[in-house]
């Protein structure tokens, strides 16, 4: 039986664990290929020793302007091709505006934003011959975002800005490129941080339902099923969309009511 991804071979930044893993794992299962990208090379050996042939690694720091370059070398040696790119490789740094630094800062933009832009003008020319997609990951806080979470807030924006850009620009190329925002995801670093801020272990299964209105965080897995409808065919012509995945609505929500 046809899979959904049969065939494809598909670039996955920050695929070492979390979101990125979950998106792996579901490439490979839907028949495509996946060069996994991350800086935690245990990690990443250990992920695509579990994947098999279908799977490669590449370490390499994204805050560095040589990163798109050898990621996209690594994908083509890998597989000879490139039909998706994910750019899902985040920094999630905890700063207002008092304690922003001018350093952390330029560190954010530069992996959150910087790098996506310049592996997706890399693997441009690969995607346009093979007419692949692009999915940006993005987040809820691209709107707004948390007092604390200043720098990454603009980060997202700026990705979600740049994700309908292209998606006008390179649509006469045959380059799609979306963007999904997830909102609250229980991953592994998010279940360490809350612990680390104070919360108890298992913080997660005692939340209010107006945190999580269907009385479970959603997961890792769940953003993976939704990713791969962006990286298909089934997709096509779609492109320049942005889409929530979240357990209520952005806008006009009313949290006194379930």
């Amino acid at each position: 039986m046809t899979k959904r991804l049969d065939g494809k071979a598909i670039i996955v930044t920050g695929g070492t664990s979390g979101i990125g893993a979950a998106i792996a794992r579901s490439i490979v299962a839907e028949g495509g290929k996946v060069l996994i990208h991350g800086i935690n090379r245990r990690e990443g050996e250990d992920l695509v020793a579990s994947l098999g042939a279908d799977a490669a690694l590449c370490i390499a720091d994204l805050a560095e302007e040589s990163a798109p370059e050898i990621i996209i070398e690594a994908a083509l040696a890998a597989f000879g091709k490139i039909d998706g790119l994910v750019n899902n490789a985040a920094i999630i740094e905890r700063s207002n505006l008092k304690g922003i630094t001018p350093e952390g800062f330029d560190h954010t933009i530069s992996v959150n934003a910087k790098a996506p832009l310049f592996l997706i003008q890399a693997a441009h020319p690969h995607l346009q011959k093979s007419k692949g997609s692009v999915l940006n990951i993005g987040s809820i806080n691209a709107y707004a975002g948390e007092s604390t979470l200043l720098a990454y807030s603009m980060s997202k924006g700026a990705l979600q800005t740049m994700t309908r850009n292209l998606a006008n620009a390179l649509g006469v190329t045959g380059v799609r490129i979306n963007l999904i925002n997830p909102g609250w995801i229980l991953t592994e670093r998010e279940d360490r941080d809350q612990v680390a801020r104070g919360l108890e272990v298992g913080w997660h299964q005692n939340l209010d339902r107006n945190a999580i209105p269907l009385g479970a965080m959603s997961t890792p897995e769940n953003l993976a099923h939704a990713a791969i409808y962006w990286l298909s065919d089934e997709s096509y012509p779609f492109t320049g969309s942005v889409v929530e995945l979240e357990q209520f609505s952005i806008i006009g929500r009313n949290p006194e009511k379930l």
